[in-house]
């Protein structure tokens, strides 16, 4: 790949916003440089276009719990565990449980 990660889902969010795979590539991209606020916009828009079996959903509750946002991010593992309930991840419910009691 001649562009970086980052920049390359970027590029593929850009091109097309309505791909919400690319959407997730692109935040755990902005996850990973630090870019929380980023990473929420791109998670929430993720979020808006297809149903998550749980990971985005503790993402996002971490990501808002760095930036301070504890009411959003509580909101965000009530979802998710919810979500992971429903598709059998007992383990990461579990997770964000914890998560979740510790905010």
């Amino acid at each position: 790949m001649s562009e970086d990660r980052l920049t390359y889902f970027e590029r593929l969010v850009r091109e097309d916003p309505s791909v919400a795979r690319a959407r997730f590539a692109f935040a755990n991209e902005l996850l990973h440089a630090g870019r929380d606020e980023d990473a929420v916009e791109q998670l929430r828009a993720y979020l808006d276009l297809t149903e998550d079996e749980g990971n985005a959903w503790q993402r996002l509750g971490r990501a808002l719990a760095r930036l301070g946002r504890v009411d959003e991010a509580a909101d965000a593992y009530l979802a998710g565990i919810d979500q992971a309930g429903k598709h059998g991840h007992t383990g990461m419910a579990e997770e964000m449980s914890a998560e979740l009691d510790a905010l």
